[in-house]
């Protein structure tokens, strides 16, 4: 049995979450000034630090985002896990389970709704509880959580819907 997932889907998802950053920090076209202002980042700090360890990291952070979002907008690894990740063991009701509803809601907008359901409540109580205490503004608040609402929606899209 294959996996129920495409497994070229995490690395173009993880890709997608940087490009998406890319254009919404960007100072010109998105919400980079905020974003600087709020958090305190200059032009002269942006410069510093080894750029190719930040985005490679930022990368591999994705990537592992990416395979946790998969989690929750591809049904069908409950279904794999209910027979313990090893489908050849399983009863043969299973893979009639699976021929019938293998790609049930593997759908873009589908894995769209969860990645955006996961960045409302996954992202958003972790960044508002780390701002609230590092005393950040509402403004930064909403700069980053926005981000990662659209992020992860597209994300759960590119997971979800590439079979």
């Amino acid at each position: 049995m294959e996996l129920p997932i495409n497994l070229i889907a995490i690395p173009i998802a993880a890709v997608a979450a940087l490009f998406i950053g890319a254009l919404w920090y960007n100072p010109k076209f998105g919400f980079g000034i905020t974003w600087m202002r709020e958090s305190g980042m200059t032009e002269e700090r942006m410069k510093s630090g080894n750029i190719a360890i930040i985005f490679g990291l930022a990368l591999i952070f994705a990537a592992m985002l990416s395979f946790l979002l998969m989690q929750f907008t591809n049904h069908q690894w409950g279904a794999l896990s209910m027979v313990g990740a090893e489908p050849e063991l399983a009863e043969p009701s299973f893979k009639a389970f699976m021929a019938d509803y293998g790609n049930t809601f593997r759908t873009y907008k589908h894995g769209a709704l969860h990645g955006a359901m996961f960045g409302v409540l996954g992202a958003l109580p972790i960044i508002g509880t780390i701002a609230l205490f590092e005393r950040k503004s509402v403004k930064y608040i909403f700069v980053n959580v926005g981000y990662w609402i659209v992020t992860l929606t597209v994300m759960g899209s590119i997971l979800c819907g590439l079979k």
